[in-house]
């Protein structure tokens, strides 16, 4: 079972929500649209397959979004790793699988 989520969530979350989160999230913030996302879809699929365990959510950003201004996202894809709701690390625009491992390589 893969834990990729090829949707992006257009449900509100709050700050306090994603806070509240308990052990390991991937917060991936983009586009539908965005070629940039489209491009990093590849490599975060194949890194994520090998970590069912983790929670992935993909979170439709813009204009107006208020969650990704709260993390401080201005490109994407922004890929955000969370251990119980806190940032630990965070990578912009993977291209590669090995990038995205690294990333998830902080897990413990």
């Amino acid at each position: 079972m893969s834990s990729f989520d090829a949707n992006y969530s257009e449900e509100p979350f709050t700050l306090e929500q994603i806070h509240e989160l308990s052990g390991d999230t991937l917060l991936e913030f983009g586009a539908p649209w965005c070629g940039h996302c489209h491009a990093a879809t590849p490599a975060t699929k194949e890194a994520l397959a090998e970590h069912s365990e983790l929670r992935h959510i993909r979170i439709y950003d813009g204009r107006g979004k208020r969650l990704g201004r709260l993390f401080k996202v201005k490109l994407w894809p922004t890929l955000i790793l969370l251990q119980d709701g806190n940032e630990v690390a965070r990578m912009v625009r993977p291209l590669r699988a090995d990038e995205v491992r690294q990333l998830l390589s902080t897990i413990k």
